[in-house]
């Protein structure tokens, strides 16, 4: 069985940029939300596509089992989405001798930026980066699936920011 084991978090500044080692545009959608799973679609850079299936959290933790599918099912499956497709810019960043996704949202979600860390364990003990904010890895609003269904009122006033730069 897969795991997936992640803490989430708001992020503050853009101090994160300068260790920024890649970024990729990523749409997703859900084709299911409920208690027990999601199931989601995601197109990289319009050149490859997953489908994964999640459980429901426990925690940090959850099974996750994602495979790819042609671009082009993908794309119809989208249309079979529930919600919104969510855009956003995925950034690998390196902090602490650790691996960092920050996803920077565009459109309707726009001004969320928010951090993963993908952990062994569950009480995994990492160093904060200084531009980590609050810890929201329990709190729904900061679930994609959640994001995709609802419409927040974050606006950034940087026009840039869903700029994929180092």
């Amino acid at each position: 069985m897969a795991r997936e084991i992640e803490r989430k978090f708001l992020v503050t500044g853009d101090e994160w940029r300068r260790a920024s080692k890649s970024c990729r545009k990523i749409q997703q959608a859900y084709l299911a939300l409920s208690d027990a799973l999601t199931i989601r679609i995601r197109i990289i850079e319009d050149r490859e596509a997953l489908v994964c299936i999640k459980s429901a959290r426990q925690g940090a933790m959850r099974s996750e089992y994602e495979y790819a599918i042609p671009i082009e099912d993908a794309r119809e499956m989208m249309s079979m989405r529930t919600g919104v497709i969510l855009n956003k810019r995925r950034h690998i960043v390196e902090a602490h001798d650790m691996e960092w996704e920050v996803d920077v949202f565009e459109e309707a979600h726009r001004g969320l930026v928010l951090a993963e860390i993908e952990l062994d364990d569950a009480e995994a003990t990492f160093q904060r980066p200084s531009w980590l904010g609050a810890e929201v890895t329990n709190d729904h609003r900061y679930y994609n699936g959640f994001l995709a269904t609802r419409f927040p009122t974050i606006v950034h006033p940087d026009p840039d920011l869903e700029r994929c730069e180092a």
